[in-house]
């Protein structure tokens, strides 16, 4: 029997710890337990991915709520800790790069519990982001590091990583669009906001260095005005936007036209960004999400932890100049830009993967 216990905390964490849950009811020798932080603890909205996921009820919710970096990270190890040395997992599973990984993934070295990172090796080489920090202290000290695109092969080679503990397995992210793409197609979401496919632009913000300093975040205002005299811009606003949006309303009003939406669901949100013309993000997921499903990206951001979707897929790194936003939004507006096509091992099978490689490496290889 192994034993499993497998972490997530936020949303983007949802998506890819799904097919993982799936996969392991193919292997009777498997124990695995769900460990839910509460990172994001919207109730209605983790009620509803988990429904809209058909994820487990989660075996454990540690609740652990809002807070600073270091206080919900330090609130997080504190929950976690009993729950392992309870359980005695083989493995202790943690995906992409949120203060849960990174806070799960130090409890379970520190207990002497093989750690297997989900998404390791992506870097964007920017250590201003609190993802990057977590990225890299979870993969110096996983066991298995678990990868999703080539360029984490080579980041991992180039860190050192001994070349046992690499496994390219491709991105569960996709084994979750794939498998619920058609289910999408049922969603009422463009009617519900009066939206025609392929007639307006999709925007998503949530990155400190975009939202947090006003100028930066009025410039982006600007842009998406210009963009919405030509086609709707609907904004789907994250929680820690709308309170930045909402103080910027106090001084001056929000641009005329521009949709704000709250959060939506999975099938929604896949519905509405499968039926954009474009999608402005600086968002890591939806990167990926807008290549396997043809969409064009402009990535609000100096850099990019996800190259492969330049290369091979639809997204175009802008950074945040409104000129150069701009004259990128044109040339997607009047005609097809840059390559399309699958990135390698995007085929809906990581999850497989990820088990087969679970169960095969022994618990006690470091």
């Amino acid at each position: 029997m192994t034993r499993i216990l497998n972490i997530c905390g936020a949303r983007p964490n949802f998506m890819k710890i799904a097919p993982l849950m799936r996969a392991y009811r193919e292997h009777p020798g498997v124990e695995a337990k769900l460990v839910h932080t509460g990172q994001h603890y919207d109730a209605a909205m983790s009620k509803l991915f988990f429904e809209e996921l058909e994820l487990p009820e989660p075996d454990v919710n540690l609740h652990v709520g809002s807070g600073s970096h270091a206080q919900q990270t330090a609130a997080i190890m504190q929950k976690f800790e009993p729950i392992v040395l309870d359980f005695k997992p083989d493995w202790v599973v943690v995906v992409g790069d949120v203060n849960s990984t990174v806070a799960c993934a130090l409890v379970a070295t520190k207990l002497g519990v093989k750690v297997a990172h989900v998404e390791a090796g992506l870097r964007s080489f920017d250590r201003t982001m609190p993802e990057e920090i977590n990225r890299v202290v979870v993969d110096s000290i996983s066991d298995l590091l678990l990868v999703s695109e080539p360029s984490g092969v080579e980041n991992l080679r180039r860190e050192g990583v001994p070349e046992h503990k690499i496994k390219f397995v491709g991105n569960v992210m996709i084994d979750t669009l794939l498998q619920h793409r058609e289910r999408s197609k049922w969603s009422t979401v463009l009617s519900d906001h009066g939206l025609k496919p392929k007639g307006y632009v999709t925007v998503t913000l949530h990155r400190p260095s975009n939202v947090d300093d006003p100028a930066s975040l009025r410039r982006l205002l600007g842009v998406f005005e210009q963009v919405g005299k030509e086609m709707p811009v609907v904004f789907v606003v994250h929680p820690r936007t709308r309170g930045k949006l909402d103080e910027l309303a106090k001084d001056a009003p929000l641009p005329a036209g521009l949709k704000l939406v709250s959060p939506l669901g999975y099938l929604d949100f896949m519905a509405l960004t499968d039926n954009s013309f474009a999608v402005m993000t600086d968002s890591g997921g939806i990167q990926e999400e807008t290549t396997i499903l043809g969409v064009p990206c402009l990535t609000l951001r100096e850099n990019t932890e996800r190259p492969v979707t330049i290369t091979q897929g639809t997204n175009h790194l802008v950074g945040v100049d409104p000129k150069n936003i701009l004259k990128t939004w044109h040339a997607v507006r009047n005609g097809p830009m840059g390559r399309m096509g699958t990135p390698e091992l995007w085929d809906g099978n990581a999850g497989r993967r990820i088990a087969s490689e679970l169960l095969t490496t022994p618990a006690s290889a470091t």
